[in-house]
């Protein structure tokens, strides 16, 4: 039997492979990553994302922020036609039928979804159409505080409760 955080790490895992299929080097994923060269485009401009950043870290993971208004927003994305389309690209054998997130609260407010993905080498036998070696989704939300100078990391359109913003001439003693 499957536990709740099983289910909804699958249905996360799918919501988000699909944002980083799109941006992996295609020569690693070769075939696969061009179906999914507008997937973070059509992300960003989906009613209800705040704004999407994507990286690779020091141990060579992919990694995408993705920012959204709610979970109406979320769920939202993962039933658009470009999303469903991916996964299904991605996972060819998998049924996606199930509601994404049933233990979010409604009124969860904004969240954060982190993706890291880390792909093989070489393909294994029987694998994914992409060649994951591991695959990570993470959601949060903000928590009130923090500080930015001169900018932040998060879109602008991401309120955050009592986040201090310095500009970054005052914060080095310099008038604004």
């Amino acid at each position: 039997m499957k536990t709740r955080h099983g289910r909804t790490l699958v249905i996360v895992v799918s919501v988000t492979l699909a944002l980083v299929s799109s941006w992996v080097t295609p020569a690693r994923a070769q075939a696969p990553a061009q179906g999914f060269a507008n997937v973070v485009s059509a992300a960003r401009a989906w009613p209800g994302c705040l704004g999407v950043e994507t990286g690779q870290t020091s141990s060579g993971k992919q990694v995408i922020f993705a920012w959204f208004e709610n979970k109406k927003a979320l769920v939202g994305w993962y039933h658009a036609d470009v999303h469903q389309k991916a996964m299904k690209t991605a996972f060819p054998n998998q049924t996606f039928d199930r509601e994404p997130l049933p233990d979010t609260p409604e009124d969860s407010g904004p969240i954060l979804a982190i993706v890291s993905l880390k792909l093989l080498d070489t393909p294994r036998p029987g694998a994914t159409a992409i060649p994951i070696a591991t695959i990570g989704i993470e959601l949060y939300s903000p928590l009130p505080g923090g500080v930015a100078v001169g900018g932040r990391f998060a879109p602008d359109a991401m309120k955050v409760r009592g986040l201090r913003e310095i500009e970054l001439g005052s914060a080095q003693g310099r008038p604004r």
